[in-house]
């Protein structure tokens, strides 16, 4: 009955997402030290990022490279499972003496698309990852790569460049963990990627050429204590302490799921020769319980509420009207944060002039957190009023008769009279000045 309650209260919340425009949300302070160089943790359900470490710093990705390899495989190939490859010795022979993770794959063996791409993700195959890109590439590993550098610039990528499939080092090979994460999301919807990058063990080479994961956060009979039961893939990766341990990965809880990239964990320790745990697993399990137990989903401002009130002119019998938000606002917050700890910044008028319409923009409202701008929402007319002729026909009245230039006119027109005044008082004292004096005889 507990995961029953737990799915419909996560469906209530999520349908109050999908019915809500959530923008920016700030970014959250941790409560635990991490140990990776680079990290990138984002909320897919409303692509809102909670937490970040140096996100756009290059770091050499390992065999997260894998992930792009995938991806242009996939997009090139219609029909993994009815598409072979037969594996060429002299490709495999370019993993001489790197050390490299294989699948174990056998020259002159013929595969499908479907089991490369499994021999790519469960193991970290370079093998696979050099096979795929030879066959995609009609026999030129570069031009696949250059396919992978194409397809990175489509996806928004800005501080990314491969030069190899399977993520060797190379000073010309990087990525960082932001742009890492475009590109896992993509891939995410792609066919068969996300079965494939959380499948732990698998024997589509046959029963005794099985399939192991690297990924111990997905791996419960394995893992240890780095096994998280809510982790689902993605990738792996590692080249020493060049790259420090790497880790994709996503995980689903309560119905809200995230996305982790962490990348530059340290690795060997050149003195003693002594492996350090992986941080990158460490790291990432930490974020997703610290995300899923003290983050959560809050409605800030909601669309049917009134949240200001601006004056009104020419309308009959009143001088204001109510604003209320466009569409309601929704961000990612710590499970404390108390909606009055949020500031609104409003950006309005002080007066609108009827008629006025329901939906009309009449400004906007923006919200913080901590300093932190979640984001803008427009705000509209709550009701519809219309105008008054009467009140607009005095209003045109006022504005003539307190006019410049009427004051002006009438100014003019004072002068003039005055003026007109004046000049018939002198006119009329001079013409009684000018007349002829009578004399009369006396009798």
């Amino acid at each position: 009955m507990k995961k029953i309650f737990a799915l419909i209260a996560a469906a209530t919340v999520m349908m109050s997402i999908l019915f809500a425009v959530p923008v920016n949300a700030a970014e959250f302070q941790i409560n635990f030290q991490t140990e990776c160089r680079s990290i990138y943790l984002e909320n897919l359900d409303t692509g809102i990022v909670v937490y970040t470490k140096e996100p756009d710093a290059r770091r050499y990705p390992a065999s997260t490279t894998k992930i792009m390899t995938y991806i242009v495989t996939a997009e090139n190939v219609k029909d993994f499972k009815n598409t072979f490859v037969t594996i060429k010795a002299k490709t495999l022979k370019l993993l001489e003496g790197t050390g490299s993770s294989v699948a174990g794959l056998e020259p002159d063996e013929k595969l499908s698309i479907y089991q490369l791409l499994n021999c790519l993700m469960i193991p970290s195959g370079n093998d696979a990852a050099l096979v795929l890109a030879d066959y995609i590439g009609n026999g030129s590993i570069q031009k696949f790569v250059d396919m992978m550098n194409q397809k990175a610039e489509e996806l928004g990528c800005t501080g990314t460049h491969f030069s190899n499939p399977h993520g060797l080092n190379d000073p010309n090979h990087y990525t960082t963990v932001s742009d890492m994460a475009k590109i896992t999301k993509y891939a995410l919807k792609l066919p068969d990627f996300e079965e494939i990058s959380n499948t732990t063990y698998s024997e589509c080479l046959g029963e005794d050429r099985y399939l192991i994961t690297t990924n111990s956060m997905i791996d419960e009979s394995r893992g240890g204590s780095y096994y998280y039961p809510y982790a689902k893939g993605v990738k792996t990766g590692s080249t020493g302490n060049d790259s420090g341990y790497c880790l994709v990965s996503t995980a689903e809880k309560d119905g809200f799921s995230y996305l982790c990239v962490a990348y530059g964990a340290k690795y060997e320790n050149e003195e003693t020769e002594e492996y350090y745990e992986n941080g990158a697993m460490i790291d990432s399990k930490k974020l997703y319980e610290w995300a899923f137990d003290k983050l959560e989903m809050k409605t800030i401002i909601d669309k049917n509420e009134l949240v200001k009130e601006i004056g009104l002119r020419f309308a009959w019998n009143r001088d204001s009207i109510q604003l209320s938000p466009k569409e309601s606002y929704s961000t990612i917050l710590p499970t404390d944060v108390k909606l009055s700890s949020i500031d609104r910044v409003y950006d309005i008028p002080e007066n609108v002039d009827a008629p006025v319409k329901a939906g009309d923009k009449a400004g906007t409202v923006t919200l913080s957190y901590a300093g932190q701008e979640l984001g803008t929402v427009d705000l509209v007319i709550s009701e519809t009023v219309e105008r008054s002729e009467l009140l607009i026909a005095m209003d045109a009245i006022k504005k003539i008769v307190t006019s410049v230039w009427f004051m002006i006119a009438v100014g003019v027109a004072v002068a003039l009279f005055l003026g007109y005044i004046v000049l018939a008082t002198v006119y009329n004292h001079r013409k009684r000045n000018s007349r002829p004096v009578k004399k009369y005889r006396k009798f």
